[in-house]
């Protein structure tokens, strides 16, 4: 669904395409124990459609989404408004489109996912670029209380979205810090591979090299070398010499017992 929301972000946004993502969320036509009405807006045939917490009898509704009856009419004016020339900046756009459809609530189930898929695909269009370096669907997911919460206050308000857009960009902005931060670790291993890559390495050497690399809590040690390596003291320590011999590692200030090792700065 994302995929297809991205890769073909241009492409115009139907009721068929909104059922396609629909069925290929639910192909066995359940969520959980209970069916749905798939590839099709919900009917309400239960009572109204509400977004509610809490044991049963005691439950808080945080939110109660348009009678189904309104369902293909507005719709069908948020489709137009999504396949139209846009006349707002395209990320107050991607907000908007992400909040519009999340509170309409057509389906019985998945509409969190298919809003995070239409932001997505307005993102797409904003980048001017399917390819996608940074996921904000997985950035909310990170924030998904946080997103509720200002979900609930903007339904259960006056409809002013100023709040909610300020929280969406604000999300969007973590997440391409997230992506930015990803990036320079990929590169830091890369060059780092790409300095020692004529060194002759064993096994254990690798590994540990690799853990430093992922971020090693605390301080290396020749012991801990030796548990993690599963090897003797004493091969530990000879892997650790080769290494410092090498320039691969350099060792802590600390002496005596508290001697720590550490990977040598890498070259800018």
């Amino acid at each position: 669904m994302v995929l297809d929301a991205t890769a073909n972000c241009n492409a115009p946004v139907t009721n068929e395409r909104l059922f396609g993502w629909h069925a290929g969320l639910f192909p066995t036509g359940y969520s959980g124990l209970s069916t749905l009405n798939v590839a099709r807006w919900r009917d309400d045939a239960s009572g109204p459609m509400q977004v509610v917490s809490g044991p049963i009898g005691r439950q808080r509704v945080h939110f109660q989404a348009p009678p189904a009856g309104r369902l293909e009419a507005e719709a069908s004016r948020f489709l137009e408004w999504l396949n139209d020339i846009p006349d707002e900046p395209p990320l107050i756009r991607a907000g908007l489109g992400h909040l519009w459809f999340i509170t309409l609530h057509p389906f019985d189930d998945g509409n969190g996912r298919i809003a995070r898929a239409i932001g997505d695909l307005l993102l797409a269009r904003a980048d001017g670029s399917p390819q996608r370096f940074y996921s904000l669907s997985a950035q909310i997911q990170q924030e998904r209380q946080t997103y509720y919460d200002i979900l609930e206050l903007t339904q259960r308000g006056s409809m002013d979205v100023t709040e909610w857009l300020a929280w969406f960009l604000a999300s969007l902005h973590r997440a391409l810090d997230q992506a930015q931060h990803t990036l320079d670790v990929v590169l830091v291993k890369t060059r780092f591979w790409q300095r020692w890559a004529t060194t002759p390495l064993n096994e254990r050497q690798v590994k540990l090299l690799c853990r430093l690399l992922d971020g090693f809590e605390g301080k290396l040690t020749s012991s801990k070398w030796a548990a993690i390596a599963k090897c003797s003291p004493d091969t530990a320590l000879r892997d650790i010499n080769d290494l410092l011999t090498r320039g691969v590692l350099h060792k802590t200030a600390a002496g005596g017992r508290s001697t720590c090792y550490e990977l040598t700065d890498l070259p800018e």
